[in-house]
């Protein structure tokens, strides 16, 4: 099999017929939908099953205990049978070439060890490109020099080798429902580059409870994945505007850390650049919290 859509679902039946439309509408038919219910409490069950009675679709449903989008995608690439892994979000949809393009693209670097997979763009579902595009048609680089080197912006859809997402599975730490996604793509990033091609493959709707809306009281709550995160970062080749982004930000969240908790350490030369500026955001993002919740 050649494509995995992966889907990491909680509490979302009610957005699921789109991206299932989306993937019965698909001009590719090589794949599976593999669904990951992280404990949801509404009828996301007997929606999935519909779908399945359809018989439009090689749909799996696997329902696990809640524990965070990251640990279910954990057990989606454990579990995923195609040899490309692609994350499809249940408020989102794929246009109706997605796989077509991701497959033309795939084939011309599949048997290069050094490529992790094809990145495409994301759009909004009025067809508008989000972020700048790339420069030109295609660019074999990775996720952080795509955007420090070429100038990329903008959400970018990746899928990777299901190989390599086992090979690099997300941290799940004890207490935490949330990592950033970043932390792993940054690692895979020091191995693997990406075909990134200058099209469309993926349609977004940010949703007013979605994770985006929530990030910085999601990581407040998630403290030791987001150190680690910004801790990593700022110990990669990056210009140092960004290294000292990284490290205010490390110190930002690393407030937010529970006494007798374990984090990576930055350098002390980067602790003395970012802590003032890091605490002052942390106590800003307290306040916001306590007027949001008021």
């Amino acid at each position: 099999m050649s494509i995995t859509i992966f889907t990491p679902t909680y509490n979302r039946a009610h957005l699921l017929e789109r991206l299932y439309r989306s993937i019965a509408a698909q001009s590719f038919s090589d794949m599976e939908w593999l669904i990951v219910d992280d404990g949801s409490s509404d009828d996301t069950a007997a929606v999935v099953q519909g779908f399945i009675d359809e018989g439009k679709v090689d749909i799996r449903y696997i329902r696990q205990e809640n524990g965070g989008k990251h640990r279910a995608i954990n057990r989606g690439a454990r579990e995923a049978r195609g040899e490309l892994f692609f994350i499809a979000d249940s408020d989102d949809a794929l246009p109706s070439d997605a796989l077509t393009t991701i497959d033309h693209y795939w084939q011309q670097v599949r048997d290069d060890a050094t490529m992790g997979g094809v990145c495409g763009m994301d759009a909004r579902f009025n067809g508008r490109r989000i972020g700048t595009g790339l420069p030109q048609e295609t660019i074999d680089s990775t996720t952080l020099e795509i955007r420090l080197k070429y100038g990329v912006t903008g959400d970018l859809k990746e899928v990777y080798r299901t190989s390599i997402m086992r090979e690099f599975p997300f941290p799940e730490i004890e207490g935490e429902r949330f990592c950033p996604e970043a932390l792993v793509l940054n690692r895979i990033a020091q191995k693997y580059r990406l075909r990134f091609i200058n099209k469309s493959i993926y349609l977004v709707e940010y949703q007013p409870t979605g994770l985006t809306s929530r990030i910085v009281a999601i990581r407040m709550d998630s403290p030791v994945a987001t150190c680690t995160h910004y801790c990593e970062l700022n110990g990669y080749d990056i210009p140092l505007k960004e290294k000292a982004k990284a490290a205010i930000n490390y110190w930002r969240f690393r407030a937010c850390v529970p006494r007798g908790k374990q984090v990576p350490k930055l350098p002390w030369y980067w602790s003395v650049v970012g802590w003032l500026a890091g605490i002052a955001m942390h106590r800003r993002d307290v306040k916001n919290r306590k007027n949001h919740s008021k």
